[in-house]
C-alpha cells in the first residue's frame, strides 16, 4: 500500500467531546452550574452542551447510571487548591484515595511523571462526583 492510498483511508480527527450520563438532567444543570460555575451554551432535547475555553462536553439524559470508579472527565486548573477550597465552600466532596503510587493528602495527590509532554515533572490532582454520580478530576501540572 502506498503512502498516499495509505492517508486517503485514515479517518480525521479532529477533537473529542467528552459525555456524561445523567439520570436527572435538571438536577446535573443545577451542579455544573451551582458548583462548578458552567452553564449550558446549548440545549438540547434530552442534554446539555457546555463548553470550557476551546473544549466541549455534553452531559446527557440516560436511564443508566454510571459507576464513576474511574476518572470520566478532567479539569485543569492553573491553582489546584484554590479551586478546591472554592468547590468545597459550594458543597462538593473531594475523594481520599489510596492507591499503589499515589494517595491524597486533604484531598490533594501529587503524581509524579504525569504529563511529561506537556513539559511537567508530574501534576497534582483532586476527584469529586457531580451529582450524577460521574467521576470528575481536576489537575495542576507541576513544572
Amino acid at each position: 500500500m502506498s503512502e498516499d492510498s495509505r492517508t486517503d483511508d485514515r479517518l480525521t480527527l479532529t477533537r473529542a467531546v467528552p459525555r456524561l450520563p445523567a439520570v436527572d438532567l435538571e438536577r446535573a444543570r443545577r451542579f455544573y452550574s451551582e458548583c462548578l460555575g458552567l452553564d449550558p451554551v446549548d440545549r438540547r432535547p434530552g442534554g446539555l452542551l457546555y463548553r470550557i475555553g476551546d473544549t466541549e462536553f455534553v452531559v446527557f439524559q440516560s436511564t443508566g447510571s454510571s459507576p464513576g470508579t474511574f476518572t470520566q472527565m478532567a479539569l485543569e486548573v492553573e491553582n489546584l487548591e484554590a479551586a478546591v477550597s472554592e468547590l468545597r465552600r459550594r458543597g462538593v466532596v473531594f475523594e481520599e484515595v489510596d492507591s499503589p503510587g499515589f494517595r491524597t493528602e486533604n484531598g490533594i495527590a501529587e503524581i509524579e511523571g504525569n504529563y511529561p509532554s506537556k513539559g511537567a515533572r508530574g501534576e497534582r490532582a483532586a476527584w469529586f462526583h457531580d451529582s450524577e454520580g460521574n467521576l470528575l478530576g481536576m489537575g495542576q501540572p507541576l513544572h
